[in-house]
């Protein structure tokens, strides 16, 4: 297994890990070429702030990815050009789990974002993979709160 930063002529690969990642109800009925479409599109318009590391077998095949996010901050004096990063979109085809694949991904995502200046990092995780993000030094932070709209009933 090998970590890299993903390219263009990895769309199609990025986007078949996502449409493993999500519940078969949400991709019933749709198009994954037109998804793939979509996901390249957006990446276009995105590829400044947003790059995709993909753990490919020996084969050379996607079978994991890490998406990270760089997002600007307002500047304060002394600090004009202050950034930090985001982890998303974590994902490890099952078969591939358990052998350091997740880890590997967000680690380098997380050296990206560091060499980019981020001043901190951060992720949004299921309960399951709080304890890789906890290894990688990833911390709960009291002052890092998020606002969840009401939902419409």
């Amino acid at each position: 297994m090998r970590i890299d930063r993903a390219d263009r002529r990895d769309v199609a690969g990025l986007a078949l890990l996502k449409w493993q990642d999500v519940p078969d109800e949400l991709t019933a009925g749709r198009s994954f070429d037109e998804f793939t479409a979509k996901l390249a599109a957006w990446w276009s318009l995105h590829e400044d702030t947003h790059s995709a590391f993909v753990a490919r077998a020996d084969d050379g095949d996607p079978v994991g990815v890490a998406w990270v996010a760089m997002l600007p901050r307002v500047p304060r004096p002394g600090a004009a050009d202050r950034v930090s990063a985001d982890v998303q979109s974590v994902f490890v085809l099952p078969e591939h789990r358990g052998r350091g694949t997740g880890r590997a991904l967000v680690a380098a995502a997380c050296a990206h974002a560091v060499s980019l200046g981020a001043g901190r990092v951060t992720v949004h995780s299921s309960e399951e993979a709080v304890t890789l993000y906890r290894g990688l030094g990833f911390a709960d932070s009291p002052r890092l709160l998020q606002f969840l709209p009401p939902t419409e009933t």
